[in-house]
C-alpha cells in the first residue's frame, strides 16, 4: 500500500475528511518592487531580525515564556511546564489542533534521523525522541537551546544534538543523512526571499526517500484575517515583535527548492484552517 493510502487512512480513522487546495495565482501573490526593497533591507541580517523575537516560546495555546525565564526553573518545575505545554495543545478537544500529528507520526518516528528547525521549546521533537527519534535541535537563539538541553536530560533523552543556528555556515556542519527534517512553524517567519538560502541548505542534508515535515498558515486564514502585509500578519498571529508571517500551499513551498524533487504525501488545512501541514517525500535532486 501506497504512503498516501496509509497516511490518509490513517486520517480517516481519526475523523478527518481529506482536503487539498490548489494554489491560484494573483496579482497581489507577489509584492509590489516597493515592498519587496523594504522587506531586503530589512531582512538584510535575517537571523538577527529573528533572535529579537524568538528568545520566547509558547507555553500553552495562549501563554508565551522567554525560554531565559524557563532554565531557571528547577527540573520538577521544567518538565511540569513542557508536559503541561503538550497535553494543553494535543488532548481532549486540542487534539485536532496538533495531536493528530503526534498520533500518525510517533510510532514511525523510531530509530529515525531527525532535524528539527526551529525547535522552540520542543513540544514535537522531543516527543518524537520519547518514541525513539534521534534528534539534531536548531535553533537560532543559544538559551531556547539551552532549555531544550535541560529537558533532554530530564526525559533522559542521551542521543540528542544541538545545533545553534548563528548564520548560514551553521548547517553546513551537519550530517547529510537525515530521515527527516521539521519545521514546525518556523520557517514561515521570514519572507520567502529570504528563507530560501535556508531551505536549498536544509535539502542538503535530507537522504533521498526523506520526509519534508511542515507546519505553517495557509492562505485561507491570511484572507480570512483580512490579506494583511505579511509584516503586520506576524503580529497579529503570534503576538508584539513577530515581524513576518507568510501564507504557504504546496505550490509555493516547492516553489521554494532550487532543484529538490518531492512527492506530496499529505497537505492538509486542519483546526478550522488554522494551521496547513506538509508531508513531502524527497526524490532527489533534479538538477544538472
Amino acid at each position: 500500500m501506497g504512503l498516501k493510502k496509509i497516511i490518509n487512512g490513517t486520517l480517516r480513522r481519526f475523523g478527518y475528511e481529506i482536503r487539498r487546495t490548489g494554489y491560484r495565482k494573483h496579482a497581489s501573490d507577489t509584492m509590489d518592487a516597493g515592498s519587496e526593497s523594504t522587506a531586503t533591507q530589512e531582512w538584510s541580517q535575517p537571523f538577527d531580525v529573528l533572535r529579537r523575537k524568538w528568545n520566547e516560546v509558547p507555553t500553552s495555546r495562549a501563554k508565551r515564556q522567554k525560554t531565559q525565564s524557563l532554565y531557571k526553573l528547577s527540573d520538577e518545575k521544567l518538565r511540569h511546564e513542557w508536559l503541561s505545554c503538550r497535553t494543553d495543545i494535543t488532548t481532549g478537544t486540542q487534539f485536532r489542533h496538533r495531536g493528530w500529528y503526534h498520533a500518525l507520526y510517533a510510532d514511525s518516528m523510531n530509530g529515525k534521523k531527525v532535524l528539527d528547525v526551529g525547535s522552540g521549546f520542543a513540544i514535537d521533537s522531543i516527543t518524537y525522541a520519547l518514541h525513539g527519534a534521534k534528534v539534531t535541535f536548531v535553533d537560532i537563539h543559544e538559551s531556547n537551546l539551552n532549555v531544550l538541553k535541560r529537558l533532554c536530560a530530564i526525559f533522559e533523552i542521551g542521543d540528542a544534538r544541538f545545533c545553534l543556528l548563528e548564520n548560514m555556515e551553521s548547517l553546513t556542519q551537519l550530517d547529510t543523512d537525515y530521515d527527516v527534517i521539521m519545521a514546525m512553524g518556523s520557517l514561515h517567519h521570514a519572507p520567502v526571499t529570504v528563507i530560501r538560502p535556508e531551505v536549498n541548505e536544509l535539502i542538503r542534508h535530507l537522504r533521498i526517500g526523506g520526509r519534508w515535515l511542515q507546519l505553517a498558515y495557509p492562505r485561507t486564514r491570511w484572507e480570512r484575517e483580512g490579506s494583511p502585509s505579511f509584516g503586520a500578519w506576524g503580529e497579529m498571529t503570534d503576538g508584539a515583535g513577530t515581524p513576518w508571517a507568510e501564507w504557504y500551499d504546496v505550490d509555493k513551498l516547492l516553489g521554494l527548492f532550487d532543484h529538490a524533487q518531492f512527492e506530496v504525501v499529505l497537505c492538509r488545512e486542519f483546526h478550522d484552517s488554522d494551521f496547513i501541514w506538509f508531508d513531502l517525500l524527497y526524490t532527489g535532486n533534479g538538477g544538472a
